[in-house]
């Protein structure tokens, strides 16, 4: 499609992270495809700020204080449905892509991109297209055509699984997990030996950085 046709994207930066925003900015307005017309600190500033500042795309981080980047999208495009929102993160989790689509979001890069891509991202969305990092792009496909299950995204482990590995992540023991699933401590200890062997991992710690990895775990 010809991007070309876009003069200057007008742009909105979403983030919480001061140092990140500012420098993503500064970034931004050295390419003169794209004009920056504001910043916002999370998702309800946003919301506040769209209004006046009519931008085409948004740049919208995920997660952030008061309110996500998720229901952040949901909000702005039932009331702009013509914005397209670009979800700008660090993470690659699954659950996270199906999240961001699912809220209406065009795209999808990660926050280690360089500055030329996310700025063909932008003129990409403005376009009609759908871009996401190539990193997460074939899983994303998968899911959405039904080749795969949300099982396999997690390495084979069963929803018990997943739920003693969140307990784990909160610090419980394994006798705190069993009276709290009401479950017996031999269960608990064979729940967590599958789960090391399907994950190739040999403590609780490296448990907790899954489940962070994969978006089970809140950080």
């Amino acid at each position: 499609m010809a991007t070309a046709l876009v003069a200057t994207a007008r742009v909105l930066v979403v983030d919480d992270q001061n140092l990140f925003r500012s420098g993503l900015v500064r970034l931004l307005e050295a390419d003169s495809r794209v004009q920056v017309v504001g910043q916002a600190v999370d998702g309800l500033d946003a919301i506040k700020k769209v209004a006046s500042l009519k931008p085409d795309v948004i740049l919208m981080d995920l997660k952030m204080p008061n309110l996500d980047g998720i229901e952040a999208t949901r909000r702005v495009l039932a009331e702009h449905p013509q914005i397209k929102i670009l979800i700008l993160t660090t993470f690659e989790t699954d659950s996270y892509v199906l999240q961001a689509l699912r809220a209406g979001a065009s795209g999808y890069v990660l926050k280690d991109a360089q500055i030329d891509s996310v700025v063909s991202s932008i003129l990409a969305v403005i376009s009609g297209e759908r871009v996401m990092a190539s990193a997460v792009v074939n899983r994303v496909v998968e899911m959405l055509s039904g080749n795969s299950t949300p099982k396999e995204f997690y390495d084979g482990l069963t929803a018990r699984e997943i739920e003693i590995l969140k307990l784990i992540a909160m610090g419980q023991a394994n006798a705190q997990i069993a009276r709290r699933l009401d479950i017996s401590d031999k269960t608990v200890r064979n729940h967590v030996s599958n789960m090391y062997e399907k994950l190739h991992i040999y403590d609780r710690s490296q448990v907790v950085l899954y489940g962070v990895r994969k978006g089970l775990v809140e950080v």
